[in-house]
């Protein structure tokens, strides 16, 4: 129970950093807002972020979001690859301990209650030891490599608000350049305000594209080279986990409660017999076929 209530929260910690992170811009944007209201009665009038937000045109919304979830990935990155999260140290010593002590059932049922990427490769290796070092050891890799690929897909998003945040801010550039064209062979040079507001939309539409991309692909390389360090060092610790294991001694052993497919076949002489009295009567002939 503890444990789902520490996995529960670490999934909400993301929601209240974006909150955080949130919470000031939205204040912000009131607070220009009031001022903006109190400027317009003075006759003045300062830009404020919605203005700002306004001026580069429909593509500010894609690249808003696009910032939202820039945020919640490097936040969820950062809390999924650190070490506490991927092997915390007290998982590694009391898996130790029961290794040591030779209770491998007691570590399967250990790693079933303490869920984590260390317990659920050393979960997958265990339940593989009567099989042999060969099948071991490709369980281990097996789930290694789907924990790997799990953070690289979650990471890979970072990339991919990378490459197409430039690209909406250019498609908002595009328009911008249109609207400025269009401006400018409706009502020539003399509507310099039309024209200045065009040209605005082109610049802030170009300046949010890149500032959404530049950190995207910052932390996108950056977690990953954090990921392959952490599960580098949790391989270590794994190998040193099951060096020198008697696999023999595991011969016919059963170890969790895994369920098993592979069953001896059924044209095999020590195939379990069918029930003869299990085979299924001939229906009667009712009365109107007689």
């Amino acid at each position: 129970m503890k444990n789902k209530i520490l996995a529960i929260l670490r999934n909400l910690v993301p929601v209240f950093v974006l909150i955080a992170v949130l919470a000031p811009v939205m204040a912000f944007a009131q607070e220009a807002a009031a001022d903006a209201a109190a400027a317009a009665e003075d006759g003045a009038r300062d830009e404020t972020f919605i203005d700002t937000l306004k001026q580069g045109g429909w593509v500010m919304w894609p690249l808003l979001f696009s910032s939202i979830a820039l945020v919640w990935l490097v936040v969820d990155g950062f809390f999924r690859s650190a070490q506490r999260a991927m092997f915390p140290p007290m998982q590694v010593k009391a898996i130790r301990e029961l290794f040591q002590a030779g209770d491998y059932r007691g570590v399967y049922e250990y790693c079933v209650k303490n869920r984590s990427s260390f317990s659920d490769v050393v979960r997958a290796g265990v339940v593989f030891l009567p099989d042999g070092k060969g099948m071991t050891e490709e369980a281990i890799f097996s789930e290694i490599m789907r924990v790997k690929n799990m953070f690289d897909t979650r990471i890979s998003y970072l990339s991919v608000l990378g490459v197409c945040s430039p690209m909406i801010g250019l498609l908002g550039t595009v328009t911008g350049m249109k609207g400025a064209f269009s401006a400018l062979s409706s009502s020539g040079a003399g509507d310099a305000g039309a024209l200045a507001a065009h040209i605005g939309e082109v610049l802030v539409a170009t300046a949010t594209g890149l500032a959404v991309s530049i950190p995207a692909y910052l932390f996108y390389y950056f977690l990953r080279n954090i990921v392959a360090t952490r599960i580098h060092d949790m391989q270590e610790v794994i190998v040193n986990l099951f060096r020198k294991m008697p696999y023999d001694k595991f011969q016919d052993v059963q170890i969790g409660d895994e369920e098993i497919y592979a069953a001896v076949p059924n044209w095999d002489p020590s195939a379990p017999a069918l029930d003869e009295n299990a085979e299924e009567a001939a229906p009667e002939e009712s009365p109107a076929e007689a």
